[in-house]
């Protein structure tokens, strides 16, 4: 059985609960989406430990750190919690080669990720991202380019925007 270690990491936009298992990270969480909810649902994975100062754990918490300051527009961080399907599995390598302060609207991510017919299920993989920020859904738009609906909230979804869109200026 896999350990899993978390910790809970103080933002611009809020804390964030970071975890990883097996030296990848498996999830990013916003607080409104309570975070003993999202332990609970991640204790199928295996052992849950708190605060232990992992190397995976350190490397996205510090590169979330300089994401934060404009110093970072992508991540390299080892990614854990595979999307499962092969549509959520493109989706994500699309997500991932998005430039910073880039957007596309869900039509588009599905046209990309090879799927040009499956636009509501891109919209779908995105609604149910586990690394959001990490994997930058929120680089996706409405097609009236209206930001549409984020797991942290459309005002946080405008401000990663906004703060992608000083930092590539």
């Amino acid at each position: 059985m896999s350990v899993l270690h978390y910790c809970i990491h103080k933002t611009p936009v809020g804390e964030l609960l970071v975890a990883e298992s097996d030296g990848a990270l498996i999830r990013v969480a916003f607080a409104r989406e309570n975070f003993d909810v999202v332990l609970g649902d991640l204790s199928d994975v295996g052992v849950i430990e708190a605060g232990v100062a992992s190397v995976a754990l350190h490397v996205a918490t510090h590169q979330l750190d300089e994401y934060f300051r404009g110093e970072r527009g992508s991540f390299e961080v080892p990614l854990g919690a595979d999307p499962g399907t092969p549509l959520k599995r493109a989706v994500r390598e699309t997500l991932l080669s998005t430039e910073p302060g880039g957007v596309m609207t869900y039509k588009e991510l599905a046209e990309a990720s090879g799927f040009p017919s499956a636009t509501r299920a891109a919209a779908s993989a995105c609604a149910s991202n586990p690394l959001p920020i990490v994997v930058p859904c929120h680089r996706v738009v409405r097609s009236d380019g209206s930001p549409g609906q984020y797991l942290g909230g459309a005002d946080l979804k405008r401000f990663l925007l906004d703060l992608e869109a000083q930092v590539s200026a």
